[in-house]
Order: C-alpha cells, then sequence, then structure tokens
C-alpha cells in the first residue's frame, strides 16, 4: 500500500504510527508543515525504508514562518521530496496571498536551483495560481498534486504540464473528486490519506487506511483490485526513479 501524503509527526504517537507502517510495509511519503520540523520527522524513521520525509513550508502558515525559509534551503540537499507547500486561496487564508506567494515561490526557486525534487503541492482554490508558478519553472522537477479539487480546465492544464496527482478517501467520497479522477492519466495517480487531517467516521484517517481508495479506484478505472495494486506500485517506481534523475 502507498500513502504519498501524510502528516506523521502531527499525530499524538507519531513512533506508534511509524512502527505500525513499517510492519504494514507501507510506503510513505511523509510532508511537514515547516522547514524546523523536518529534522525531527526524518528522525521518526530513520531505518524504515519505505519512509521518505519531505521538506516543507505549508501555505496555511506562509505568514507566520516565512522566516524559516533560509532552513528549507539549507535542508533542501537532504532530500529529493519536498512538501508540503502550494498555495491556498480560502477566504480565511486569502488575505495571507503576498506571503503564501513569497514562500512558494521562493521555495520553488530553490528546487529548481538544485535540480528539481519530487513536489507535494497543495492547490485549494488556488489551482491556477499553483500551475501558473508550475509551468514558468519547466526545471522545478515532478509535481503531485495532493487532494485536487479544480475544475475540468485546470485539470486538463496540469495534465499537460505533466502533473502527477494523489488521491484520497477523503477526496473520492464526493462525485466532483471520482468525475476529476476518472480523468487522471492512470500512470500517473497515488493513493494518499493526509492524515491526521482528513476524516474517515469522525477521526482521523490513518495511513494504511489510504489503500481504501484502491476500492473505488476499482470501479472508476474498471479494473480489478490486483490490476489496480499492480499499477499504483508501478507508478510509485517509475517516480522514484524520477527522484533519483
Amino acid at each position: 500500500m502507498i500513502d504519498f501524503h501524510c502528516h506523521l509527526d502531527l499525530y499524538p504517537d507519531p513512533h506508534a504510527v511509524v512502527k505500525e507502517c513499517v510492519n504494514r510495509g507501507l510506503y510513505v511519503l511523509s510532508v511537514t508543515t515547516t522547514p524546523s520540523a523536518w529534522a525531527g520527522t526524518a528522525g521518526l524513521a530513520p531505518e524504515a525504508t519505505r519512509i521518505r520525509t519531505a521538506l516543507g513550508l505549508h501555505p496555511q502558515l506562509a505568514h507566520e514562518r516565512k522566516r524559516e525559509l533560509p532552513l528549507f534551503e539549507q535542508f533542501i540537499e537532504k532530500t529529493r521530496y519536498v512538501g508540503e507547500i502550494g498555495l491556498d486561496g480560502a477566504p480565511e487564508f486569502k488575505r495571507h496571498w503576498d506571503d503564501q506567494m513569497l514562500v512558494f515561490t521562493r521555495a520553488l526557486d530553490i528546487c529548481q536551483s538544485v535540480g528539481g525534487r519530487v513536489l507535494s503541492l497543495h492547490s485549494r482554490r488556488a489551482a491556477a495560481a499553483v500551475l501558473d508558478e508550475i509551468e514558468i519553472r519547466p526545471s522545478v522537477g515532478t509535481p503531485i498534486l495532493h487532494w485536487f479539487s479544480g475544475n475540468r480546465s485546470e485539470l486538463d492544464r496540469a495534465i499537460s504540464l505533466g502533473c502527477w496527482f494523489s488521491v484520497g478517501p477523503g477526496m473520492l467520497r464526493g462525485q466532483k473528486g471520482r468525475e476529476l479522477v476518472s480523468r487522471m492519466p492512470r500512470d500517473r495517480v497515488l493513493t494518499e490519506s493526509d492524515g491526521p487531517f482528513a476524516q474517515v467516521d469522525g477521526r482521523s484517517i490513518w495511513p494504511w487506511e489510504a489503500g481504501n481508495a484502491m476500492a473505488e479506484l476499482d470501479r472508476i478505472w474498471n479494473q480489478s483490485p490486483s490490476e489496480v495494486e499492480r499499477q499504483l506500485l508501478g507508478n510509485l517506481e517509475t517516480l522514484g526513479r524520477l527522484a533519483h534523475s
């Protein structure tokens, strides 16, 4: 199973969650919300070869943590994965748009300066603006739009720009999410949980429950569970090669 967007460090007992991920053989991209959290989060699973820790500065924290951009630049050489970064156009965060743009564009420039990274991107109500910044930086790396919620034309544009997508049970509960996923290239899709922020049955979702999205992918793709699993694992292998190319 694959959870390509999870905040391991934000669970109440992250060590227990990491242990369970390792026991289950789960592939995890552990994203961070601030550069200052990266080293400690990476230290949660130093021996767990299937867990990678991404360097992030979340758009919802940009106005509070923009001073950590020098840390982002300091740590970038230590990881091939960046996330969670991006833009958030929701009303409660749009008032900090200038700080969001400052942080996001600087993070992208840093990624491009070191030859590109695999990027897990936040784009809630801001898909067009995120894609604008990706488009003008063709060497930024491999963008993966986490829980994409834009419209069809924005999706088509993202596909044309070579973006990947991580989708989870939360996204696939709604008709819009299922329709968007049906239009995504199957060879550029991975599963995610977005735990502990995403909820299932009134509680935080666990990383291993990202696999619940596979049942919906079975129906959307009209494939057997084994075919879907093979596709997702093949996608992950491709992405691993891109990360180190």
